[in-house]
């Protein structure tokens, strides 16, 4: 029996993804389609691959066998496919990115940007987000965080400097409410804060006094927010809008703070983090568009 290699990777989408309208939206297909599809692939067969719901969608036994052996297989075609933009005269292909708001706005994306004017055949689908998305499952090429959260088993490349925080408000903000002179001081503040989506929870501060001990002081700070945001655009808005304090990158209000529209606050505060990298899995080192993006994003 022949099977169309199309009909193949719905399946995988499908599975992967655990819902047609999620395969769908991915694939650019309508649900009805997909689901005509799948329903068409089962009927040659004579297997039911798919356990349906009205929330949900699972594998059943037979087509959680299928899915792991087809995975790698249909990954490999993909890539031997991709390899051959050797040989044309203008790479072409897609790439799905995924990373924080910030690393991709305000650090990479004039890199981003030059790489779509230079490869206008390369297209970027670029998705930003806070959770710990799982690049291989949800079928990104290529993620892009913080170094200490990236995976041992992945191949990672550092595209940015250590990520410096630091506590900031408005000139304005500063003349109404004054400065807080050390960390306590910020219970008597309007703090802004930013909700992370893994856990639902809001991200604490964590505050380390410079110095050049060994042991260097650092505060872990719970805010009690008057505003919360699930973004960090919105967050640097807020400050700048005089509406609280917020605990930024700097990297992401630098114009801000060079323009005065914010000043810094607790300034021997400064939390530095290990920088940003670029991953993703081993099998995909030999793509030559990922060879392209490495050498567009990696720090030089």
């Amino acid at each position: 029996m022949s099977e169309n290699l199309n009909d193949l990777r719905a399946f995988l989408r499908v599975a992967e993804a655990g819902s047609f309208t999620k395969a769908a939206g991915q694939m650019g297909v309508s649900q009805s389609a997909l689901s005509h599809t799948i329903k068409a692939l089962e009927e040659r067969i004579g297997i039911k691959l798919l356990n349906r719901t009205t929330r949900s969608v699972s594998t059943t036994q037979a087509g959680e066998q299928l899915l792991n052996d087809i995975a790698p297989l249909i990954s490999d075609i993909e890539q031997k496919l991709s390899a051959l933009n050797e040989f044309r005269d203008s790479p072409r292909g897609t790439l799905r990115i995924n990373g924080t708001e910030h690393v991709i706005h305000s650090i990479l994306w004039d890199r981003l940007s030059r790489f779509a004017l230079d490869y206008p055949d390369i297209h970027l689908e670029i998705t930003t987000d806070y959770t710990l998305t799982d690049i291989v499952k949800d079928r990104y090429d290529i993620g892009i965080r913080l170094g200490h959260t990236v995976d041992q088993d992945m191949i990672a490349v550092r595209v940015t400097p250590d990520m410096q925080m630091m506590v900031v408000a408005s000139a304005e903000y500063v003349r109404i409410h004054g400065k807080p002179e050390t960390p306590a001081d910020l219970d008597n503040h309007r703090c802004l804060a930013l909700r992370l989506p893994t856990h639902e929870n809001l991200m604490n501060w964590e505050l380390q006094k410079s110095g050049s001990g060994e042991q260097q002081e650092i505060v872990h700070y719970h805010p009690q927010p008057v505003m919360i945001f699930s973004h960090a655009h919105l967050l640097v808005k807020a400050a700048t809008d005089s509406l609280g304090i917020a605990w930024v990158p700097t990297a992401m209000v630098r114009k801000d703070l060079q323009s005065g529209k914010l000043i810094p606050l607790l300034s021997e505060w400064l939390t530095s983090y290990d920088g940003y990298y670029l991953y993703y899995p081993h099998r995909r080192q030999s793509s030559p568009l990922f060879r392209l993006l490495v050498d567009a994003l990696k720090l030089k």
